[in-house]
């Protein structure tokens, strides 16, 4: 209760104050490519809920019938202002409406396409999605890099199945057996630190 709280006042307040900011991206996606200001994704959410996602548009509109789910590298769909959004992961504060709107919380485990939450082992499968998928967790502070590590790989697809996805579900596990308030807190300073950095 105190989390869904939190997160809705964080996320309330997050979206008023930085909706300058955001008008901004909007109109600086708009003006750059053809195509809508928001990124639409079917993910899956807390007990195996779908739900769209929101992220600020940073590929070309027909991105998904380009290539793979993930992005590798110097991904050739991205677009010059995408490439910006996503060095900064500004393209991420979109999903502050997921947050108001309680399909997400602020930290939680990242949620996933269905075709990768196929792939987690069915222990892990039912632990990870007790609790509503987050903006970012340590996975996502130690992954910040996913796509060039991903891009050294001759099967990116395959190295983000057998390689990246095992190690990122040992954080979301640890993450859920041990969550509390104030790791939360500490996630969310450890997220703005990285950032910064």
């Amino acid at each position: 209760m105190l989390k869904r709280l939190f997160d809705w006042l964080a996320s309330g307040l997050g979206l008023l104050v930085l909706s300058p900011l955001l008008f901004l991206i909007a109109l600086a996606v708009k003006l750059d490519s053809r195509g809508p200001v928001f990124f639409r994704q079917e993910r899956v959410g807390q007990y195996g809920k779908l739900f769209r996602i929101h992220k600020f548009r940073t590929m070309v509109t027909d991105a998904e019938s380009r290539g793979l789910q993930i992005t590798v590298g110097a991904d050739a769909r991205v677009t010059r202002v995408g490439f910006l959004l996503r060095k900064y992961k500004l393209d991420e504060l979109a999903q502050l409406l997921d947050v108001f709107l309680g399909d997400m919380s602020l930290v939680g485990p990242r949620p996933e396409v269905p075709r990768y939450v196929a792939c987690y082992p069915a222990e892990l499968r039912e632990l990870v999605l007790s609790v509503k998928p987050g903006i970012t967790d340590w996975a996502s502070i130690q992954y910040k890099d996913e796509n060039e590590v991903l891009a050294r790989s001759s099967d990116p697809q395959k190295a983000y199945v057998n390689e990246v996805l095992p190690v990122k579900l040992r954080y979301y596990a640890e993450y859920v057996r041990g969550r509390s308030f104030w790791g939360d807190i500490r996630i969310i300073l450890a997220t703005l630190a990285a950032l910064v950095r």
